[in-house]
């Protein structure tokens, strides 16, 4: 949990839960079931609100689902 100096948009408050997040980019990716676009993602810790921020890719990062 970390605090915001932006309030929530919805409820105001100034508490949030950091994760990342990585989905499928292209119609071919889906397909193959590659993950390779990474975010991150703020959720309020009141109202449950999320927010997705892309992280730019130094390198190409595969996360594959068996």
């Amino acid at each position: 949990m970390v605090q915001s100096k932006n309030p929530c948009p919805k409820c105001g408050n100034k508490y949030f839960n950091l994760g990342e997040v990585y989905m499928a980019g292209s119609l071919l990716t889906k397909l193959f079931n590659i993950q390779n676009r990474k975010f991150s993602s703020f959720t309020c810790t009141k109202c449950t609100y999320t927010e997705f921020y892309q992280i730019p890719a130094k390198r190409a990062l595969n996360v594959l689902d068996f």
